[in-house]
């Protein structure tokens, strides 16, 4: 990428911050505005980047001065919406926290786990992640399910496996600006004994990026043990640490998380506030908030991004097998613009990240956005009959997800 490149993507996300912080002196979609403790980007040692970097700090600096002459809440926002990635009027854009940036109130996860059905022979075997990368097939299949989401609006992929970085990289070749990349390589993260430190979780990243051909990251948000309290303190302090020196370092925006235990995640938000910035954690159709002592009362206190994994209960919420032909598949998509809306109404969850095989589950996604969002009774009937079938068919890998029903 070029200089001129380069300043392009930094002077957007410059006035996103800076629009953003004075926008957040009168208003957090239903919250009061936590104080920003958002940090500024760090130099680096190379003499080009710092100075783009130092003059698109300058310039948007001085944009401070305009943008609050201003003086409209709505003219604010609609700025900053407007400079997101992939913006589409029809699509809504959620605040990820203190992250400051806006993300599309569905986002694409990086898993694919029913491809087959559209690139049939693609997996070596019966499991997802032994898809054939370098496929054609497939290839086309991932750019053009990406492309989709650019035209609709939805402007994050969620990538966590190596397979998913490498995919997804490939798939945003050329037009790297158009999307947020959230970064997890939890081959060699937190899962594995011998990625628990410093050195060794930098490492990974390096690595990450190097193959992957990526000059930053958008959010590194590190896989950790699905039950993480079973990580020691000292495991925690390491991983933390790696977190912040790698956005000191300049190499990625912002940091945080995956965990799929609740007590843990609230003790960590709480613990490292700075640096838990964005969560990924499970979040279905059939989950409910705690009245109390429900860790979004964390997430909201410390103004927290949340992405939402398996809103259809690991495909388990369908009748069909998501092949284009499937009898049931006008039902099917009718389940998941339900499941899409009964979420969204949660606002401390800033967006689910469903997993999608071709483009017209993309539109599907796009149409739930813009759907009535609360579910009338009928259509509350027949999502809890939904889901409580989807729980009753649940494969014993996935059993887990029934302690995420109060959260």
């Amino acid at each position: 990428m070029n200089l001129r490149g380069k300043f392009s993507i930094f002077f957007r996300y410059k006035l996103n911050d800076v629009a953003e912080l004075t926008l957040n002196q009168t208003y957090r979609f239903e919250e009061k505005i936590m104080e920003q403790e958002q940090s500024q980007p760090n130099k680096t040692n190379d003499l080009t980047r710092r100075d783009f970097m130092r003059d698109g700090a300058i310039t948007a600096a001085g944009l401070a001065v305009g943008l609050g002459a201003a003086g409209s809440k709505s003219a604010f926002a609609d700025g900053v919406i407007r400079n997101t990635p992939s913006y589409n009027p029809d699509m809504e854009y959620r605040r990820l926290g203190k992250t400051n940036i806006w993300v599309s109130a569905v986002c694409l996860g990086g898993h694919w786990k029913r491809v087959d059905k559209m690139v049939p022979g693609v997996f070596a075997t019966k499991a997802w992640l032994s898809a054939k990368l370098d496929m054609d097939g497939f290839v086309k299949n991932r750019r053009d399910v990406v492309t989709r989401c650019m035209e609709v609006g939805i402007n994050y992929i969620d990538a966590c496996t190596w397979q998913e970085v490498m995919t997804y990289s490939r798939a945003l070749k050329g037009r790297r600006d158009k999307m947020y990349l959230g970064f997890s390589w939890y081959q060699e993260e937190m899962r594995k004994k011998n990625f628990r430190t410093v050195n060794a979780l930098l490492g990974t990243l390096d690595k990450g990026m190097r193959e992957a051909k990526l000059d930053y990251v958008d959010v590194w948000r590190i896989t950790m043990l699905s039950q993480s309290g079973r990580h020691t303190a000292s495991e925690v302090d390491e991983m933390m640490e790696a977190l912040d020196k790698a956005r000191k370092q300049g190499k990625v925006r912002f940091t945080g998380l995956s965990s799929h235990d609740r007590e843990h995640i609230k003790w960590m938000i709480e613990t490292y506030p700075d640096t838990a910035q964005v969560v990924c954690t499970p979040y279905t159709a059939k989950s409910k908030v705690l009245p109390s002592d429900s860790v979004f009362d964390a997430i909201k206190k410390h103004d927290v991004g949340v992405f939402g994994i398996k809103p259809f209960a690991g495909t388990s919420l369908f009748k069909g097998d998501s092949s284009p032909n499937s009898p049931t598949a006008e039902e099917d998509d009718k389940l998941a613009r339900m499941a899409i809306r009964y979420i969204l109404c949660n606002t401390a969850l800033t967006a689910p990240i469903p997993g999608m095989i071709n483009p017209h589950q993309v539109d599907n996604m796009a149409r739930a956005v813009k759907e009535h969002r609360q579910l009338d009774v009928a259509e509350a009937k027949e999502l809890e009959d939904a889901m409580n079938e989807a729980w009753a068919r649940l494969p014993a890998h996935y059993h887990w997800l029934k302690d995420w029903e109060y959260v």
